[in-house]
């Protein structure tokens, strides 16, 4: 049990220490994961940037992903029986929403390079791992040194997942339940993250660490 993301996000950065003599660059999923994102950064004297991804939810209960989206790639998993329309439908306002969250965080800069450097990618826990996943093409594409995936807790099945994907060099998770439901049962504190924050962190962070 962490008591809220400050709290992950130390634990986490003690586990990514070995990385800060190379060329990281750290990638956080907003919202929850700008908080851990900025502590990492600042622990690895590394620039901090937002992976814009999101999860495509399931039409009868949207916590449960069924894909995730970027504003380039599509993932589809555990999506049978879905109807297509539905899923169309949420691409096209999921990456409305990404366009409009890119206008809004890279108002005044442009995303980070990430060519040979040490991808880190972090959120605030894992469920599916799909938006991970789509955050991971997402990131092989501009051909990266490494990428890491660094989360506090997640299922251990989704771990196992992890380890089959090429592209990724390795996963360090803190946490691996087995009475995993949600990421938010092993928070104390877990409340929402604003788009606002969310910026106010990532500025914050590169302000010291540009």
């Amino acid at each position: 049990m962490f008591r809220n993301r400050i709290d992950a996000g130390i634990q986490l950065a003690e586990k990514l220490l070995r990385f800060r003599n190379e060329n990281v660059v750290v990638l956080a999923i907003p919202r929850g994961g700008l908080p851990i994102g900025s502590i990492v950064a600042k622990t690895l004297n590394a620039p901090l940037d937002v992976a814009l991804t999101k999860k495509i939810g399931h039409p009868d209960h949207k916590e449960y992903a069924i894909g995730a989206v970027s504003l380039d790639d599509i993932i589809l998993t555990n999506a049978h029986g879905v109807p297509q329309d539905y899923i169309d439908r949420e691409i096209v306002r999921i990456r409305k929403k990404l366009g409009q969250r890119y206008e809004h965080y890279y108002e005044d800069r442009c995303p980070q390079n990430l060519k040979d450097k040490t991808v880190i990618i972090v959120d605030d826990g894992v469920a599916t791992g799909n938006t991970i996943l789509a955050t991971i093409e997402l990131a092989a594409y501009q051909k990266p040194q490494k990428i890491i995936v660094a989360i506090p807790v997640a299922p251990s099945a989704v771990i196992r997942k992890f380890e089959t994907i090429p592209n990724l060099t390795e996963t360090i998770c803190l946490q691996t339940p087995a009475d995993f439901q949600a990421v938010g049962q092993f928070y104390k504190v877990f409340g929402q993250v604003s788009d606002q924050r969310a910026i106010q962190l990532l500025e914050e962070t590169n302000a010291i660490n540009p």
